[in-house]
């Protein structure tokens, strides 16, 4: 027995150096995995404030609680040993798995983009809210089960950057990179949500100075939101249409990714601003490609017909029972 725990420690012992020695590594891929999944990380962050819009100031940050917490049980419970199991078993349904988070992506931005076009504020309906737990607690399994395509999202991109990583080092990365992007998204969900609050307070004090900052807070808070909103529709489109130009290269479709480092390379050369232009050409490309097939997805998702609910008994309207 003591043997075998003298084996364990060492086992133990080892492998915190391992990692010890590779945190540099793990942190960059963490970086990089993070950068990624940018747009998806700033839609989040947009679109959680609603979930919490109409509640009461005090019952604000304890569901946002709530729902962080039930993001990270989803990223690191659900998600992220399935994430890992595929990725030792099957990596090229990760790829393919990926491919449809970049469908899903460009489809959303372009989405939200014809909504803006349009005017039309009704892009992600608004959680009904009321007084009373049972609705609360409807509300947090609502943005949870939302948070779970996102978070799968999220988590997916990860893997892609580490899949060259040794096993462990991928879930050690993944995990952090769980952890920190949720910390980051409800951090900024909570600190928007109560800036209202803070501006009143600070509106409310006799300095003249304290005021103008209470009233500027109170007033620019949604025109902080409507910029968050746009940011993360360019953010969807760019990093969709990346994910499906690298996606169809590596899968064996050369052609699209190819004619974009050709485009890369007519400008890699311009004096002091060469690799500029090459990264401002090939996210115009990646969000071109994010913008035609999130439009194509959207055409063909309204030309779906919709499911009829059934009429309940005794609401017939009399104008159309004819």
């Amino acid at each position: 027995m003591a043997g075998g725990l003298v084996g364990l420690l060492d086992d133990v012992a080892a492998l915190a150096k391992l990692a010890a020695a590779s945190l540099d590594d793990v942190g960059a891929a963490a970086g990089r995995a993070t950068v990624k999944a940018a747009g998806v990380v700033v839609d989040d962050t947009a679109v959680t404030p609603a979930y919490v819009h109409g509640l009461a100031a005090d019952r604000e940050l304890p569901i946002i609680r709530r729902i962080a917490m039930g993001s990270l049980r989803n990223k690191l419970l659900i998600i992220l040993p399935a994430a890992l199991l595929l990725s030792v078993i099957a990596p090229i349904v990760v790829e393919i798995i990926l491919m449809f988070g970049g469908c899903f992506l460009a489809y959303e931005g372009a989405h939200k983009l014809i909504h803006a076009l349009r005017h039309d504020d009704h892009d992600h309906d608004e959680p009904a809210v009321k007084a009373g737990p049972e609705a609360e607690s409807n509300t947090v399994r609502g943005a949870i089960r939302t948070d779970f395509i996102l978070s799968a999202e999220i988590m997916v991109i990860a893997l892609k950057e580490v899949l060259d990583e040794p096993v462990v080092s991928r879930g050690v990365t993944l995990a952090i990179v769980g952890v920190m992007i949720t910390v980051i998204v409800y951090g900024v969900v909570a600190l928007i949500v109560k800036m209202d609050d803070v501006g009143l307070r600070l509106a409310g004090r006799p300095s003249a100075g304290s005021q103008r900052i209470g009233r500027g807070l109170v007033t620019g808070m949604p025109k902080v939101l409507a910029w968050l909103s746009a940011i993360g529709t360019a953010a969807m489109l760019w990093v969709g249409g990346h994910i499906l130009l690298a996606g169809t290269d590596e899968l064996g479709w050369t052609g699209p990714y190819h004619l974009v480092h050709n485009l890369e390379g007519l400008v890699a050369d311009v004096p002091a601003i060469g690799g500029v232009l090459s990264w401002l050409v090939n996210t115009a490309a990646s969000a071109l490609v994010g913008l035609i097939v999130g439009g194509a997805l959207v055409l063909i998702v309204a030309r779906i017909p919709k499911r009829k609910q059934p009429d309940t008994p005794g609401t017939t309207d009399p104008a159309t029972a004819h």
